[in-house]
């Protein structure tokens, strides 16, 4: 069985290291934060301007006027601060953020990413991902490994528009850990109920199985 949005954030969260930086996109990364843990230092980033995200706040904690890059209502952590959305993008696109946690619609065996519009559809905004793929140290992302119709989202080569270039290290699917590297496609660690056969006939970008693939643990 694949995995559930709450699994694939408790795996993502093993990826989140202590003193990191991190920006957590929209849909399945924000809820990596509920599992990152209390004993890592760890100061969560958003476009809009704040740095030291805290946990989603009780009803009762609601602040209209604190939000995520989102749009979702928020709490500040201790040592939390704010600037100006130039000022977020200027730390983005220095290099200051560690770990970039991403969705996609498409990845394909170069690392390149598509994950911000589908032609003919109504685009709300790109967001921050075009500079967060281009600045972050390090991007990994959380996807479906297959669509609705069971083909590959772990493609050969994109075929919607690129988000970024040759910029993915790390894909965490709803099948397994995948890294991206210059020989393609390496399955790392496989759901359970999984085995890396099946994983490999679901995708269509060139893939090898790691000598050390293993299961994934929660």
């Amino acid at each position: 069985m694949p995995l559930t949005r709450e699994q694939l954030a408790k795996r993502i969260s093993q990826e989140v290291e202590d003193g990191f930086v991190v920006n957590l996109g929209i849909g399945i990364p924000t809820l990596v934060a509920n599992y990152i843990s209390p004993e890592k230092n760890v100061m969560l980033q958003s476009e809009n301007g704040l740095l030291g995200i805290g946990p989603f706040p009780l009803e009762n904690e609601v602040d209209a006027d604190l939000i995520n890059a989102g749009k979702q209502t928020v709490t500040e952590a201790s040592g939390a601060s704010y600037f100006s959305s130039a000022d977020s993008f200027a730390m983005i696109r220095g290099g200051h953020v560690d770990l970039t946690v991403l969705g996609a619609m498409e990845v394909d065996e170069k690392g390149d990413i598509a994950n911000w519009m589908v032609p003919g559809k109504m685009v709300k905004g790109m967001g921050g991902a075009m500079d967060l793929v281009a600045g972050a140290k390090r991007v990994i992302v959380a996807m479906q490994h297959t669509d609705k119709e069971g083909n590959s989202k772990l493609r050969k080569a994109c075929t919607l528009p690129l988000t970024g270039k040759a910029c993915v290290n790390r894909i965490v699917s709803d099948l397994g850990v995948i890294d991206v590297t210059p020989q393609g496609f390496v399955l790392l660690e496989y759901a359970p109920d999984m085995t890396p056969e099946k994983i490999m006939k679901l995708t269509e970008g060139r893939m090898t199985i790691s000598p050390h693939c293993k299961m994934m643990t929660f």
